[in-house]
């Protein structure tokens, strides 16, 4: 399933979007339940994952994001 939302990271608002699935695996993030995961700031994609990273974290705000993610969808 699709979720699609925004997170405030200090000064930057970073919107995603994760396709989870109710079971981990081999090709979620870190073997769990999101198989693709978008971040973007502004018109800038900061973070692509599509059962292998296409674009890592760039920064810590995006790192940041991202461990929220995993901590509500993964």
């Amino acid at each position: 399933m699709w979720k699609e939302g925004s997170i405030k990271v200090h000064d930057s608002i970073i919107h995603y979007w994760v396709k989870c699935y109710e079971k981990s695996s081999e090709f979620g993030i870190d073997k769990g339940r999101i198989s693709k995961l978008m971040l973007k700031r502004k018109e800038e994609f900061i973070a692509n994952y599509d059962r292998g990273w296409d674009i890592e974290p760039v920064d810590e705000d995006t790192e940041i994001a991202l461990a929220i993610l995993l901590l509500e969808h993964n």
